[in-house]
């Protein structure tokens, strides 16, 4: 038996845990770049607020009904998101992390256990501890654990859905639309549809050489999921990325090369922690820049440059090669809405080639990278940081908290918390 557990408006939930007085009310997060709406509470979303919708043509809709809407915070969502999937380790080891607000959880060979209730204890230890409500779906397959959870959040007071018979099965199935199936798209939504399939018990009468011949034999694994026949195994150790890109869309536009400068060491930086994670390191480096397409009065710039590094995982490397790479393509008198990093040319850590020139600093970095991210894991989010990537929330926090010119603080304001970490020379 397997279950799937989905963090209910995961991003404004953890908006919610750090400031209360948000509950029961009508609440967005937006993009990056505040374009779009990425995440809504319940009663945003009884206002007829679409997921996807840019900002600018609600805004009128905002105001009248008096939504809050809040800038997203990936670093505090990441944070959150370990948090919560610890707590699923509590009650089965063997877990896949779907996305940053879902797992599916394997439940294989718990004998005499009651997975109801279970699921309730689930959820209120999430609660209690993380403030994140979740929604619990119990399938004998991933797909129907996936349908399970759906109708959990939606018509389930306890917030647990069993899917364990053949007739619930087919309860659930009929009162599933085909475009809620996991693995079906809008493109296979919209050919179905034409055969008059509009539920996913339609789907499972359809023959099995028809859905072959049109959808190959990912259909019919769909299909045997449905079915309550596993095809799709619980993933322990997913592949691990061949490229690993950060880009942000700036809310305002740089024109100075520090300021672009600090973005794309914070971005090269980023990437060397998403390195250090999957134990890789890179042997290429890209930055790309960009400005306003849609600015008519000024000139519209994109360009990119690759350099070709010695593997490292090291921040300080990156974001080296980085800003080397951003120079020769960085055009003064132009106001940038975008850039990015992407590191390439992954290998094993374990494979990297034995250089004469760099190897007493590769051991050197190795240490540093391995204190700097147990501090930061400790604390939750990235208080620690480099200069090179903006030197703002070192002099707020000196304002804020006055220390003697001898003292080096590092201040994250964005938590709603005050984290002060204050190292002496």
């Amino acid at each position: 038996m397997y279950a799937l557990v989905d963090g209910n408006n995961f991003y404004a939930s953890c908006e919610r845990v750090f400031n209360p007085a948000l509950r029961d009310k009508a609440i967005v997060v937006l993009s990056n770049n505040d374009g779009i709406i990425i995440a809504r509470s319940n009663e945003a979303k009884t206002l007829g607020i679409k997921m996807g919708t840019p900002t600018f043509e609600i805004k009128d809709l905002i105001a009248r009904n008096e939504v809050l809407a809040f800038s997203s915070n990936f670093a505090l969502y990441g944070d959150m998101s370990k948090r919560m999937m610890r707590i699923f380790k509590d009650f089965t080891p063997d877990i896949e992390v779907y996305s940053i607000d879902e797992a599916f959880l394997d439940f294989a060979g718990f004998k005499q256990i009651d997975l109801k209730q279970t699921g309730i204890d689930l959820r209120q230890k999430v609660l209690k501890y993380i403030g994140i409500p979740v929604s619990v779906g119990f399938g004998p397959t991933k797909t129907l654990a996936k349908i399970a959870n759906r109708i959990a959040k939606k018509y389930m007071k306890n917030g647990v859905a069993l899917i364990d018979t053949s007739e619930k099965i087919e309860r659930a199935l009929k009162m599933t639309p085909i475009d809620e199936v996991w693995g079906i798209g809008r493109r296979y939504t919209s050919f179905l549809q034409k055969y008059q399939v509009q539920t996913a018990w339609d789907f499972t009468r359809l023959p099995n050489q028809f859905i072959r011949k049109h959808m190959s034999v990912n259909g019919l694994r769909t299909k045997q999921e449905l079915l309550g026949i596993a095809c799709i195994p619980i993933t322990y150790n997913p592949e691990p990325r061949k490229a690993i890109r950060t880009a942000r869309t700036f809310a305002q536009t740089k024109s100075g090369f520090d300021e672009v400068a600090e973005a794309v060491s914070t971005f090269a930086a980023t990437c060397a922690h998403k390195l250090r994670e999957q134990q890789h390191a890179a042997n290429l480096i890209t930055v790309f820049i960009r400005t306003n397409k849609f600015d008519k009065k000024n000139p519209y710039y994109a360009n990119s440059f690759t350099l070709q590094i010695n593997a490292t995982s090291s921040s300080i490397d990156l974001i080296k090669a980085a800003k080397k790479a951003l120079q020769i393509i960085f055009k003064k008198d132009l106001n940038y809405k975008k850039a990015g990093v992407m590191v390439s040319g992954l290998i094993p850590e374990s494979n990297r080639q034995l250089s004469l020139f760099d190897d007493q600093n590769f051991a050197k970095h190795k240490r540093l990278m391995q204190t700097l991210d147990q501090l930061n894991s400790r604390s939750g989010l990235s208080v620690v940081k480099f200069a090179a990537e903006g030197t703002f929330p070192l002099l707020q926090a000196v304002k804020k908290h006055p220390v003697s010119s001898k003292t080096i603080c590092w201040y994250n304001a964005k938590l709603y918390q005050s984290y002060v970490y204050i190292a002496k020379k």
